[in-house]
């Protein structure tokens, strides 16, 4: 399965304690680098929340973002009430024996250290819940990814196709390249006053046939499209063995066109070296 390192996902998840959000994007990259911003809730969980996305995902820059809302009751006030009590029995005495004291009002005994305390968020619910829904935005991404590394891998069989289809009209074209250097050549010798050796002729005439044999070339050519056929099926990441490929591909197109003697073969070299850059282009964005 082709995968493309680009993608985008988005999942939530709500409970008693309030919502969280995640937020994930990919990018191409060399390797696997993934960034986190995470509220203080969830930091925690960051040894988990990488585990989790180099499961799924081999190759590219990965952000991670996650937002969490509590619900007011996690902000609600709770009293000690033993705290409060023992507040309670201190004044009473203070009272006993300083007879003109008053007594404080309720809002001063909250402030009183340790009579009140915020109500804490259910920690383990949140990150049990954010760990659910960040598996479910990872299987988003994988998802778009696929559907991308689909995409790009249908581009990259239609190019390489074309690439076959010059490579096969390049190797027709050779022989009447050949005949008309040939032809050309022994018009030059007509034109000039002194005989030529027929020897050095023979021997120049073989000499220009290697040089415009392409046959290994195009040989080649055609094992790197099935090569690269073959890796699009592979269920691993395949982005460096296909760029690996691609760097094949431009060696042989260059080696072709520098064996040229021919405007057609020369065009469809040229042909074959834009087809490859489009190639190339794309497949740094597989995984």
């Amino acid at each position: 399965m082709t995968r493309s390192m680009t993608g985008f996902a988005r999942s939530q998840a709500q409970g008693d304690w309030g919502e969280v959000v995640w937020e994930l994007r990919s990018v191409n990259h060399r390797y696997l680098d993934i960034h986190l911003r995470l509220p203080d809730a969830l930091r925690a969980l960051e040894p988990s929340i990488r585990e989790a996305v180099a499961r799924v995902v081999s190759r590219g820059k990965v952000d991670i973002g996650a937002k969490l809302v509590t619900t007011d009751d996690t902000q609600a006030i709770e009293i000690d009430e033993q705290r409060l009590a023992a507040l309670g029995e201190a004044l009473s005495q203070v009272r006993s024996t300083v007879i003109d004291c008053r007594a404080p009002d309720a809002l001063r005994l909250l402030t009183y250290p340790g009579v009140q305390r915020e109500r804490e968020p259910d920690t383990d619910a949140i990150q049990r819940e954010a760990l659910a829904a960040l598996n479910d935005a990872l299987d988003q991404l994988q998802s778009m990814r696929e559907d991308e590394g689909g995409r790009l891998a249908r581009m990259l069989v239609e190019r390489a196709r074309q690439i076959r289809e010059h490579a096969d009209a390049a190797a027709e074209r050779v022989p009447e390249a050949r005949n008309a250097w040939y032809d050309k050549m022994r018009a030059r010798l007509a034109e000039l006053d002194t005989e030529a050796d027929p020897a050095r002729v023979e021997q120049e005439l073989i000499f220009t046939a290697q040089r415009m044999d392409v046959a290994e070339e195009i040989d080649r050519l055609h094992s790197h499209v099935e090569a690269l056929e073959k890796a699009l099926e592979k269920k691993e990441p395949i982005g460096r063995r296909l760029d690996f490929l691609m760097q094949e591909f431009n060696r042989e197109a260059n080696t072709l066109g520098s064996k040229s003697q021919d405007a057609q073969l020369t065009a469809h070299a040229v042909e074959m070296k834009v087809l490859i850059e489009q190639m190339r282009e794309q497949v740094q964005n597989i995984e």
